[in-house]
């Protein structure tokens, strides 16, 4: 059975999860579904009154971009993540392999 402090580490890991889950969510997706501001200067071949919703492109100078990193980081940092975490995986399973070479050896 977890402890109190178990508890709530776990929650305040599933905590951060989900806040960096939405902030991550709301970069990637939302920024390329939301309207161009009406100051955009659209081409007159574009309806927008059809479906707002899937204009591709948002100004530079909306001031949603004040909250967000540069898009490249949005494809970046999700990969050194990865990278790090399969690098400690690699790290995890060696290591194991290695120390359970040394107690084979030592039984024999």
């Amino acid at each position: 059975m977890a402890t109190g402090t178990d508890q709530v580490v776990g929650l305040g890991l599933v905590a951060v999860s989900l806040i960096i889950f939405t902030y991550y969510t709301a970069w990637v997706i939302l920024l390329v579904c939301l309207p161009p501001p009406p100051s955009a200067h659209l081409p007159p071949s574009l309806d927008l009154e059809v479906d707002p919703l899937h204009h591709p492109f948002i100004d530079n100078e909306h001031v949603i971009h004040k909250f967000f990193l540069p898009r490249a980081y949005a494809v970046a940092i999700p990969l050194a993540a990865g990278l790090l975490l399969l690098l400690f995986v690699g790290l995890f399973i060696t290591y194991i392999m290695l120390k359970n070479q040394r107690v084979t050896k030592k039984a024999q």
